[in-house]
């Protein structure tokens, strides 16, 4: 094949010293059928594994996973200013109590005694600041609170979105999967028929070099260049694929795939 300073020297009767298989031409151009058909195959899986659905799912899961972070410390935060507030409420609660019993006893002349009256005196003086101080803690606690479960609020209302995107997504990915995998079913089945009649060599052959050459295991010689790798055949290259045998099938010294002659390979069959 012609190629900037290499010849390629074919040998059309081996190919890494196998030997020549020999198959009916017709054989060898339902070979190209079946090359087809693979080929739109492989196209169907590779568009069902990269619909934009899954990219953008993939993107939205991630992003899932960080609001779900999210939502579970906000709601650690608002259970632990619960636990607060409710520890606050009944320590106001409390002093408020003890303040009222205290007051009351004064108010109702129970003490009598200076000495415990004045006594009582300060302690509800300590008992007004006291109530005081905690009001105003269980006041920021309720602000805190406030803001935690709003927050908490915006977090469990982005991951409800993310959520129902998805949803939508997965629908969408699932429809365009049916249809994918419709078509796949009819050419799948396509595939079988095409493949009848071609010898189980040949096409195990084909089978092994379309698993290691990229899904392109058999190409047409087309104007003396291979199908498969799209290097030119030059001159004894070509005259030795023109003397082999109809029947024989020939491999392509540079890539080693398949190469089916027809009237289109610029041999003047």
């Amino acid at each position: 094949m012609d190629n900037a300073g290499h010849g390629l020297n074919i040998e059309v009767r081996a190919v890494d010293e196998e030997p020549a298989l020999k198959a009916d031409p017709n054989a060898q151009l339902k070979l190209l059928d079946v090359q087809q058909i693979d080929s739109r195959l492989a196209q169907l899986r590779h568009r069902r594994g990269t619909l934009a659905q899954l990219r953008e799912i993939a993107s939205l899961e991630a992003e899932r996973a960080l609001v779900r972070d999210r939502v579970r410390d906000a709601q650690i935060e608002v259970h632990d200013l619960t636990a607060e507030q409710t520890k606050a409420e009944a320590d106001v609660e409390q002093v408020r109590a003890r303040r009222t019993r205290d007051r009351k006893r004064m108010d109702e002349g129970q003490i009598t005694n200076p000495k415990d009256l004045t006594r009582m005196t300060h302690e509800l003086e300590s008992l007004e600041r006291r109530v005081s101080k905690l009001e105003d803690d269980e006041l920021e606690i309720m602000e805190r609170l406030e803001t935690a479960q709003a927050s908490l609020g915006r977090a469990e209302e982005e991951l409800n979105a993310i959520d129902q995107r998805v949803a939508d997504l997965e629908a969408e990915r699932d429809a365009q999967w049916t249809e994918i995998d419709a078509e796949a079913a009819q050419v799948q089945s396509s595939r079988e028929a095409a493949s009848e009649g071609i010898p189980a060599d040949l096409l195990a052959l084909y089978e092994r070099l379309r698993v290691s050459k990229d899904g392109l295991g058999a190409a047409l010689l087309r104007a003396r260049e291979c199908g498969g790798c799209r290097l030119t055949l030059d001159h004894l290259e070509l005259a030795a694929v023109k003397a082999a045998p109809a029947d024989e099938v020939i491999r392509c010294e540079e890539c080693s795939r398949i190469m089916v002659r027809t009237n289109e390979s610029g041999l003047g069959l």
